[in-house]
């Protein structure tokens, strides 16, 4: 572990009944930096996260976090860490105010210190004009930003967030991300999963790629982007494409992977626009009746297709 890394996973395993939720994940996240773990739902992501925030217990493998190792020193590693889980764990019956009072003891806070702690935290996550109000009655988005700011009380060196902008509105969503930004500027590392692209694309240093409990890439967004190529995406929506009509788009030369999702057929492909024509062409002779058809540049989308062959599963 060098200095400016603050958690190793090597070789992590986790099986339920010999079914391998996650299987032989290494990765390292670097100090400072805004670390993204992104897949469909059931790829495996919560249950790494869980893993390195010590609630569960790895089958086999080893993770140490900022020195300390998860298997000997989960006490040491508790103080550090500040969790955000994917289900809001909050009073719903108290308000703002006092859900940061209550968890703020917890962590030890008291007096001065805590409320001042508090004021900050109300102030980062954009809700002092509403923190004596009662919770039942926040958005899904405002309760999410309090539990960020539960999270924070303690000052952790790295901040894990599962799924943390799931379920909330525009406004709050970006809210959360100038909230984590913020953090990141100060100097925590964070580390989040996603299933959200755009979550992702805004947010991630660096973007480790899960699927099937398996890590199928790991870099920058611009240097996975680079594993595409030149390739575009033709997006076709139908009422019925038949089977024929696939495999004729399959044939053509210029097509790398096709996938049928409903009535949506997703093609990756080299040069494109040159190539959509012939692609109507083939479709509208094969009996299929086009409602739309789009075409877009390589994105994070994109990458999931060419990796797996399939979309990103919601």
């Amino acid at each position: 572990m060098t200095d400016d890394t603050i958690v190793v996973v090597e070789d992590l395993v986790k099986r339920y009944n010999g079914f391998a939720a996650v299987d032989g994940v290494s990765f390292d996240i670097k100090r400072g930096e805004i670390f993204g773990l992104l897949g469909p739902n059931g790829a495996g992501k919560s249950t790494i996260i869980s893993i390195l925030c010590c609630l569960l217990k790895a089958t086999s493998g080893r993770v140490v976090i900022d020195g300390f190792d998860i298997g000997r020193n989960a006490n040491n590693i508790k103080k550090i860490i500040g969790v955000v889980p994917q289900e809001i764990s909050l009073y719903h019956t108290l308000t703002a105010r006092e859900n940061l009072r209550f968890y703020g003891r917890i962590y030890g806070l008291s007096g001065k210190t805590l409320k001042n702690r508090i004021e900050a935290l109300l102030e980062m996550v954009g809700l002092t004009d509403r923190a004596d109000d009662l919770l039942e009655g926040y958005s899904g988005g405002m309760k999410r930003r309090i539990n960020i700011a539960v999270a924070l009380l303690h000052n952790p060196r790295i901040l894990f967030l599962d799924e943390p902008s799931t379920g909330v509105d525009p406004q709050s969503r970006k809210r959360i991300y100038d909230t984590i930004q913020d953090l990141n500027r100060q100097g925590t590392t964070v580390l989040l999963t996603t299933h959200q692209m755009e979550d992702a694309e805004k947010l991630c240093h660096r973007i480790a790629i899960v699927d099937k409990g398996k890590l199928i890439a790991l870099d920058t967004l611009e240097r996975l982007l680079e594993l595409v190529g030149e390739s575009d995406i033709i997006q076709v929506m139908a009422k019925e494409i038949p089977p024929a009509s696939v495999e004729s788009i399959r044939q053509i030369d210029e097509v790398q992977k096709v996938s049928m999702d409903g009535g949506i057929m997703t093609i990756q492909l080299v040069r494109g626009r040159e190539s959509l024509a012939g692609i109507v062409d083939r479709l509208i002779s094969g009996g299929t009746k086009v409602e739309s058809i789009s075409i877009k540049e390589p994105d994070l989308e994109t990458l999931f297709l060419h990796l797996t062959g399939t979309k990103l599963r919601r």
